[in-house]
């Protein structure tokens, strides 16, 4: 049985796929999120874009109403206070498209994951020593 899902190749590939105010957003976001983490490699993950260093660090996604952003639960739970005013879940926030995102929480929350995901890294190679 043949499947009509789309597959995604790059986030490029992504991003081109939605319309022309949308795409700015998404490229804001992604640029946010390479200037937060620049070691990190852009790559496609459950067909959606995601940043990746030891790891995924963060994924994110454009939808009808809101721009979702993933940075799994310890990313949400560090920020819980200041994602307040957003829709959100456990591993996710969910920001109005209709609004402005609020890029420099973005990048703070990036840089923590960078951190705990280095760390996270740093703690299996010493064990493996040991």
């Amino acid at each position: 049985m043949e499947s009509n899902k789309i597959t995604f190749e790059s986030i490029d590939d992504y991003i081109s796929k939605f319309p022309r105010e949308v795409q700015e957003i998404l490229e804001t976001l992604r640029k946010t999120i390479k200037q937060s983490a620049s070691d990190a490699k852009e790559k496609i993950s459950y067909q959606m874009p995601t940043f990746a260093l030891h790891g995924n660090l963060v994924h994110f996604a454009a939808y009808k109403n809101h721009i979702g952003f993933y940075p799994g639960a310890d990313g949400i739970a560090a920020f819980k206070q200041e994602l307040s005013e957003y829709k959100g879940a456990k591993g996710s926030v969910q920001f109005p498209i209709n609004k402005p995102l609020p890029y420099e929480l973005i990048g703070k929350i990036v840089r923590y994951r960078v951190a705990e995901d280095v760390a996270r890294a740093e703690s299996k190679l010493k064990k493996k020593k040991n």
